[in-house]
């Protein structure tokens, strides 16, 4: 039985991958933001009563919380899935720096604390897998979403590095990219650039995917021992072109660069 633990579990990706987890048996802890705290009779956190635990991941206490959890209740862990994120972006001198410091907050520090919580339990037994979440872009960079890429293009990095440094412990590392599937992320977008938004939200609406199918995808990849997992058939096909021919891939993300321009106009004009 494969223990589990996901982080942003309350909704969407998260709570698809604690489903299809559990659905094959597996232990799986739960934790969110969302969730409110109990006390074990000890004082020390405990599950709460929605079945979860509350994690903050841009708290040192709360990962350290969650580490001693799973040191009481399993004395090991086989997954961890760094899965709890937020959506952002906007064009580089539309959004502000605040916005800047809040996404890389959460989307890449929150996954580097994650990381560092459970890197030297997973040492120690020299065996477990990390997964962490990024996004298609991590790997291909509209415009208008500097943030945001910049940020998953560093935990695809992350992801990667620790691939090479945990690997004589038996430990390795998996990163997510997907495209865009149908989920509640964009309920945490907030910036001032209102183009993108609405742009980034007609994409999420249209897309054909839901997040169980890329739940499904990502257990496959993990399973396979993927290191870079593409869950679904339009980041493959996105990447590939990137890949394969580079003038292309620049026209396609330059055509919605204008696009942007034509909704958003230009803020100094």
């Amino acid at each position: 039985m494969t223990r589990v633990l996901v982080t942003g579990a309350a909704s969407g990706l998260g709570e698809a991958l604690v489903r299809a987890w559990r659905e094959r048996g597996d232990e799986v802890l739960a934790t969110d933001v969302t969730y409110a705290v109990t006390r074990s009779r000890g004082g020390g956190a405990a599950s709460s009563s929605t079945g979860g635990m509350r994690l903050d991941i841009t708290s040192d206490d709360d990962w350290a919380a969650a580490l001693a959890w799973v040191e009481e209740h399993w004395g090991g862990l086989d997954v961890l899935v760094n899965n709890a994120g937020v959506a952002g972006g906007g064009r580089i001198d539309v959004a502000g720096l605040d916005e800047w410091q809040w996404i890389v907050d959460v989307n890449l520090l929150g996954v580097v604390r994650g990381c560092r919580a459970f890197t030297p339990m997973l040492k120690r037994q020299r065996s477990g897998r990390i997964v962490n979440v990024a996004s298609l872009a991590g790997l291909v960079h509209p415009a208008g979403m500097a943030s945001y890429n910049a940020v998953k293009a560093g935990v695809v990095a992350l992801t990667e590095t620790l691939g090479h440094e945990l690997a004589a412990y038996g430990v390795t590392t998996h990163v997510v990219c997907p495209s865009y599937f149908r989920t509640n992320l964009l309920s945490s977008l907030r910036g001032a650039d209102q183009a993108l938004g609405a742009i980034v939200t007609q994409l999420v609406e249209t897309s054909p995917f839901t997040a169980d199918q890329i739940a499904a995808a990502i257990l496959a990849g993990v399973e396979e021992g993927d290191e870079v997992i593409l869950p679904d058939p339009m980041a493959r096909a996105a990447y590939e072109l990137k890949l394969r021919d580079r003038p292309a891939y620049d026209t396609q993300l330059r055509r919605q660069a204008a696009r942007l321009h034509e909704l958003g106009g230009d803020p100094l004009g």
